[in-house]
């Protein structure tokens, strides 16, 4: 009897951690395990802001697949997904095809600019390695051309579309960067603006008023401007129109990231998948509807809390959770046992605020300051050695 075929697409969190997961489960002749990833190095998402700001070196934010697998029980394909065709279990690549019994997708997600005129084509986006690498050495180059055109302030202006996660902790560690920045540069730090701009009535969307009160005074201190309750109607080379009360308002940016939401990826839709935002309405054990061999994870899936009748937030935290609910499930069925339901158990939630700062809900306590800060990496490391023992911690970690 021939081995049943795995084939995993994408080595994100829920991908790297499911292809961990039946590596540690299975024996070597119980099934062929393929992974796919258009990278040969897994990236660490929860520190793109880092590198993103220029506070770290991308290097610390990725690791390499090959280091972190077993290549006697699994096959990495370094190579890109074009579609997957369910009726003949087959997944098309760029530079040829996969047959699959089981499919494991964890493919990522897409930026998601609610039809905002010329995100697409004028913001940059904290999404790869690539992607902040851009960033970081755009931003360095705009303080750059300002010695030689003084007048061109916005050269020195830098526009955060989104207040979530993502946008608060990329203007907290831009903000602890421009003393460095303009040092190197000889550029007067009072030029100098950090603008983030939130169509929502609030940063950090449902996080506690106390910390978001915390974080905005703290950011403010750093000199964050925030314009809240503020959309952005459009974004142009020049910057960004956004609207305030009513009327229109250019603000003149060279730099302008976004990072107001995502959405799973085009290729499930484009594959014949029914999606929400591109993510996939999965059933209670991680599988796309009427496929029970194609279970979903990370971004892609979308699992509703019934507590609130809402999506749960596509973080790592619950990827890393779906990653190991599906390896355990795959070990089980190929064994002929039976599967268990996921269920999320948030652990708490922080979000940094710079270099030494934070807030955060851990077991239903606030926490601030350094030592949420501390707790930050301390979530950070636990997930590299989840992923790669002690040895990518003393690597990676940042003490």
């Amino acid at each position: 009897m021939s081995k049943p075929s795995i084939v995993i697409l994408g080595a994100g969190y829920g991908g790297i951690v499911a292809a961990l997961g039946l590596q540690k489960r299975l024996n070597y002749n119980e099934a062929d395990i393929t992974l796919v990833n258009k990278n040969d190095y897994h990236y660490i998402t929860t520190e793109l802001h880092q590198p993103a700001a220029g506070t770290m070196h991308h290097d610390q934010a990725r690791v390499g697949i090959k280091e972190l697998i077993d290549e006697k029980k699994i096959k990495f394909v370094k190579d890109t997904v074009v579609a997957i065709d369910r009726e003949q279990q087959k997944v098309t690549l760029q530079n040829g095809e996969l047959h699959y019994d089981y499919l494991v997708v964890g493919l990522g997600s897409e930026p998601e600019t609610f039809g905002i005129e010329g995100l697409r084509e004028h913001a940059f986006s904290i999404n790869s390695i690539n992607s902040v690498r851009i960033i970081r050495q755009h931003i360095e180059y705009q303080f750059a051309k300002f010695a030689a055109e003084p007048e061109r302030t916005d050269y020195l202006t830098i526009v955060v579309g989104g207040a979530g996660f993502t946008g608060i902790e990329f203007v907290g560690e831009l903000a602890d960067r421009m003393p460095e920045l303009c040092a190197e540069y000889d550029v007067d730090p009072k030029l100098v603006r950090i603008v983030n701009v939130e169509a929502a009535p609030t940063v950090l969307p449902g996080f506690d008023p106390a910390l978001v009160n915390y974080a905005m005074d703290v950011l403010g201190g750093k000199g964050v401007e925030f314009k809240i309750g503020t959309p952005i109607k459009r974004c142009t080379p020049e910057g960004v129109v956004i609207e305030v009360d009513g009327e229109e308002e250019e603000i003149k940016a060279a730099t302008v990231v976004w990072t107001g939401g995502v959405r799973g990826n085009s290729i499930l839709e484009k594959s014949g998948f029914e999606t929400m935002r591109g993510r996939i309405k999965v059933d209670p054990y991680l599988r796309a509807p009427g496929h029970e061999n194609i279970f979903i994870v990370g971004d892609c899936a979308l699992i509703i809390n019934e507590e609130n009748n809402r999506p749960y937030p596509p973080t790592a935290q619950i990827a890393i959770q779906h990653g190991e609910n599906v390896a355990a499930n795959l070990a089980s069925l190929i064994r002929g046992g039976s599967m268990t339901p996921f269920k999320p158990h948030i652990r708490g939630t922080v979000a940094s605020l710079g270099r030494n700062d934070a807030i955060g809900i851990v077991g239903g306590r606030k926490v601030y300051g350094h030592a949420a800060s501390w707790l930050k990496k301390l979530i950070d490391m636990r997930y590299l050695y989840l992923i790669g023992g002690l040895s990518l911690v003393l690597k990676k970690g940042r003490f």
